[in-house]
């Protein structure tokens, strides 16, 4: 690539004038402001300590060192310290003839090293999949997919957390006002069925503890000692007893959330190639716990509990084991842990879970640390923010959520009326216009998502997403289906396409298509070492927005002369190859028509 290029001859510039050796790094190359000429901007001011000349000096010494011993630099001027190059049509369009065939542009064939593990999901299976929920896959999705780009085999992995206290509430709740209701007998999806007696458990919960309070006892107090959380502790006792009655329940249970779980997960359009559960991984954990006791890391105490001080590291005493003899979601997270060291030996264990859990997985770290897991430095939380609605945070426990299934169903709803309102499908027949509106509504949840960077608290309105002229994946959806029309169009005329065909002068808008072309490999990259999708949705945002500019600005199949309609219609084909290429990473389909 150019970048690489111009600091290698940079480098060898400062020897040349100024007789000093300088690392690769020193070297910073940016693109150019929009208000300058030039393509790629050098930044000087490292370099002034060894020039001993001003920053005006010592850009133009650099610059005419480049142009002289660069072909690729046509011209330079200086703004203060900085360089600004202008690259050649000739590397823009030799770059157009090597890359503009390659259906695989940017991706980077997979080489042979341990695997990237990438968990997200991770589930409980007391409620149904919320909007939550849904970022959370649709980014670790995504990360696969981009490190996967990159070269790197992956493993994609879910973790559902199918037992504990939460899991025993919603069990309790159907145990005693469930009168044998099921999936089949009320029409509900396994999860919204499970999920609604989680929700009447807190209702009863909370009155019992009301009743309490009436009584004189203290909130707090009340709390813990209201009964129907001491029995649901007692099923969860009875649960690790491996209580057959119990255990019975609790299969029939999740199996009605497993199903349901996977009717979400195919609508979203998420895969994982080995799915954990808690229920089989927490024992490996209570067996890291005792090798901690007896190591003498960990520490009991009198109630029977176990422990793990990391005072001395900043944090705090971690609970490993309840005097119950019970487990803790940190107990089964040890154990998963060295399951996937055990199977995989990964180069890197990511975790995509949200920001609320940064303290959880620093803990998690430091108490494998004090077992001697020297792998644990490879493990990486991939932390995002919440995704917050108009109307306040979600609360699953009061059922005020936004359940996945229904906002993928008021998503196909809302891009059916406005994609037939825009006239968009009057020639399609019923199939094609269910599949357009499920991709054009998959297009617009995943975009809207996974444009913004991971780290970030999101507001979410499904309203902007849907929209074909804004920062959309309908938009970008539209620009490729655009691309194909024209296409057809030549098709239909007679218009042959000479290959490699190639103008004598780039235009201008010519040029930035093909330097934003010639930015995707790198952007893959960038995203692959910051897992960051959003550096992907922006850069196909801007291509897709670029080539529409050209498409209004520049005649394609009006122009007479075949050479540039040949070069024109095989530059909108290698846009549309990129669009389609980077839309893919975000896991968001293209149309070919709509």
């Amino acid at each position: 690539m150019i970048e690489n290029l111009l600091i290698k001859r940079t480098v060898d510039a400062i020897g040349h004038l100024y007789g000093q050796n300088i690392e690769e790094k020193l070297v910073s190359v940016q693109k150019t402001r929009r208000e300058f000429e030039g393509d790629l901007t050098i930044v000087v001011f490292p370099f002034l300590r060894l020039s001993k000349k001003g920053p005006e000096q010592t850009a133009n010494d650099l610059g005419q060192f480049l142009v002289e011993n660069l072909t690729e630099v046509s011209k330079f001027n200086v703004i203060k310290g900085f360089l600004n190059l202008v690259i050649s049509d000739k590397y823009w369009l030799d770059f157009y003839k090597d890359s503009y065939t390659q259906p695989d542009f940017g991706i980077i064939k997979e080489s042979d090293q341990n695997p990237v593990v990438v968990e997200y999901s991770s589930p409980n299976t007391n409620k149904p999949l919320h909007l939550g929920h849904i970022r959370n896959n649709l980014l670790g999705y995504s990360v696969a997919k981009i490190v996967e780009a990159n070269g790197k085999p992956v493993a994609r992995v879910n973790l559902v957390n199918d037992r504990g206290i939460h899991i025993c509430k919603s069990m309790l709740a159907w145990k005693k006002w469930g009168n044998n209701e099921t999936p089949e007998s009320s029409g509900m999806k396994g999860d919204h069925l499970v999920g609604k007696y989680y929700v009447l458990f807190d209702m009863h919960y909370k009155a019992e503890i009301n009743e309490l309070v009436e009584n004189g006892m203290d909130e707090e107090l009340a709390e813990k000692e209201a009964s129907l959380l001491m029995e649901a502790q007692e099923m969860l006792v009875k649960w690790e007893e491996q209580n057959p009655e119990v255990r019975q329940m609790w299969e029939t249970m999740n199996g009605w959330v497993y199903k349901g779980f996977d009717e979400t997960y195919t609508r979203l359009g998420v895969e994982f190639d080995k799915i954990y559960y808690e229920s089989e991984t927490y024992l490996l954990g209570r067996e890291l716990v005792f090798e901690g006791l007896k190591k003498g890391v960990f520490y009991k105490k009198e109630d029977g509990s176990v422990w793990c001080d990391l005072s001395g590291d900043g944090l705090e005493e971690k609970l490993l084991l309840r005097a119950d003899g019970t487990s803790v979601y940190m107990t089964q997270d040890l154990g998963t842990a060295q399951l996937r060291k055990n199977e995989y030996n990964p180069d890197k264990l990511i975790y995509v879970v949200g920001n609320e859990q940064n303290y959880h997985f620093d803990v998690l770290k430091k108490v494998l640390k004090k077992l001697g897991r020297e792998w644990s430095d490879d493990m990486l939380h991939l932390s995002y923010g919440m995704v917050e609605l108009p109307h306040g945070r979600m609360k699953s426990r009061e059922g005020k959520v936004v359940d996945a299934d229904d906002l993928m169903e008021e998503m196909y709803q809302t891009a059916k009326k406005t994609t037939e309102e825009l006239g968009k499908v009057d020639e399609f027949d019923e199939k094609e216009k269910d599949q357009l509106f499920n991709m054009i509504s998959m297009g617009a949840l995943k975009y809207f998502m996974l444009k913004v960077d991971p780290k970030k608290t999101m507001l979410f309105n499904p309203e902007e997403s849907i929209d074909f002229n804004g920062n959309t994946g309908p938009f970008i959806q539209y620009t490729h289906a655009r691309i194909r029309s024209l296409f057809r169009k030549a098709d239909e005329k007679g218009i042959s396409i000479t290959e490699g065909a190639q103008p004598a002068e780039l235009l201008p808008k010519e040029k930035t298509l093909i330097k934003l072309l010639h930015d995707f490999p790198v952007i893959i990259e960038e995203a692959g070492a910051g897992f960051s999708p959003a550096l992907v949705a922006n850069y196909v945002y801007d291509l897709a927005r670029e080539f529409n500019q050209f498409y209004q600005e520049v005649p394609i199949l009006r122009e007479e002369d075949h050479s540039v309609i040949s070069f024109r219609l095989q530059l909108s084909g290698f846009v549309g190859n990129v669009l389609k290429t980077a839309m893919d990473l975000l896991g968001i389909d293209v149309p070919e028509r709509m």
